[in-house]
């Protein structure tokens, strides 16, 4: 979950530190830790028919690729905090990015699904690692008052992910085969891990955390909802999203130029989006949420109805990742109002049910996919996109009283 905070919660307790000692370099080599992750993370969706075809499944069961990544992402959100909870941060987090280069090198390398699966497994490990104490070490690499600025460069590694991987992960795909896509992220992990190595301090680990805190954040309905909101919503956009190559192969029936080109649309609409959604829900994380369920919703109705027209494809692709740009900074703002004294703890949880709804998404979007065909994704996204935006309007935090 791009922008998520870290279940560390001691962590965030931050002495001051002079601006002169802000550790920028370390800050960068995070940045492309969250570029290769996101990258590794969004590939298949850009390769999925090629990968299918090579490694003889069916497209629904190619995407469950995705599954294994979120899944595991899901658990090692909350796990690998309170596992190394005893091991210098550095060390956890170069071990992460190790664990990111192996997964390329084995998707790059991988000749039957199952060898697809365990590297996307590895992937899950560092991805939900990651991002479960992102927020916590930048907060430790920079003086208090430089660490948003600190956390939105983090952050720009998504946005450029988000523009770059589809559409050049196509692009190659179509070049060299979906192999060489993988051994480009392969080479950007490596970077990225050498970058690390040379700029990250030592940084020895302050928490102690238990499991006794996600128990008293769930007993609160405020955070359920929030959670809820999360599954239904997420689960319809990676629904639609993992699926989008053969609707658009199958359906508009466009050319893998036109779909890298229709991908980079997508990749540059949610730039905009986040920033769209992020002045929305800095009034109001209610309406942003809204605001995006509901233009997703419709966007996929549209492709329902006419998805085998090439430009209302291209417009519906294209708003739907400027739309997906409300939800990130939304759901984070809803998790800490909802648990203000557990903000980075509950935001461990807000990662856990992004990665479940990630894998719900691919999970029955591929099953709705190889029953009635490449529509199925769309098809799912129309239904929870409609009941989490309608949820959230109901039940979403309302502003407080002036």
């Amino acid at each position: 979950m791009p922008s998520a905070a870290c279940s560390e919660c001691a962590d965030s307790v931050v002495s001051a530190i002079p601006v002169a000692s802000a550790r920028w370099p370390a800050v960068v080599s995070l940045a492309m830790g969250v570029f290769g992750l996101v990258t590794a993370e969004f590939l298949p969706a850009s390769l999925l028919t090629a990968m299918a075809a090579d490694l003889s499944v069916s497209e629904g069961v190619a995407g469950q690729s995705v599954t294994a990544t979120a899944l595991i992402g899901a658990i090692a959100a909350p796990s690998v905090p309170l596992l190394t909870r005893r091991i210098d941060r550095r060390l956890v987090m170069l071990s992460l990015t190790v664990l990111l280069v192996l997964s390329n090198a084995l998707a790059a390398t991988a000749d039957s699904l199952w060898t697809l699966l365990a590297a996307r497994v590895l992937l899950g490990v560092a991805l939900g690692g990651f991002w479960s104490m992102a927020g916590a070490l930048a907060m430790r690499l920079v003086p208090e008052d430089l660490f948003a600025r600190a956390m939105a460069l983090i952050l720009t590694g998504v946005s450029v992910a988000t523009v770059c991987a589809a559409p050049i992960g196509a692009w190659m795909g179509e070049l060299w085969g979906w192999r060489s896509a993988f051994i480009a992220a392969g080479a950007v992990s490596m970077a990225t891990l050498v970058v690390q190595a040379v700029t990250l301090p030592a940084l020895p680990p302050r928490a102690q955390p238990d499991l006794r805190v996600f128990g008293q954040l769930l007993s609160r309905p405020a955070v359920r909802m929030a959670l809820l909101a999360v599954l239904l919503v997420i689960s319809g956009h990676f629904a639609g999203f993992t699926y989008i190559r053969p609707l658009m192969e199958n359906i508009t029936q466009l050319s893998v130029g036109a779909i890298s080109a229709v991908l980079l649309g997508y990749g540059v609409g949610g730039f905009f989006g986040n920033l769209v959604g992020g002045y929305i829900a800095g009034r109001s994380e209610r309406l942003a949420i809204v605001f995006g369920g509901t233009l997703i919703a419709a966007l996929a109705a549209s492709l329902l109805l006419a998805g085998q027209l090439a430009i209302v494809a291209t417009v519906a692709i294209v708003l739907w990742g400027f739309a997906f740009g409300a939800f990130p900074v939304g759901f984070q703002i809803w998790i800490v109002r909802a648990a203000p004294d557990q903000a980075e703890s509950a935001g461990g949880l807000l990662v856990a049910a992004f990665q479940t709804a990630i894998a719900a998404g691919a999970i029955f979007g591929g099953l709705l996919v190889d029953r009635i065909g490449a529509l199925g994704g769309p098809l799912f996204a129309v239904v929870t996109m409609a009941l989490g935006a309608l949820l959230t309007l109901r039940h979403g935090p309302r502003p407080l009283p002036t």
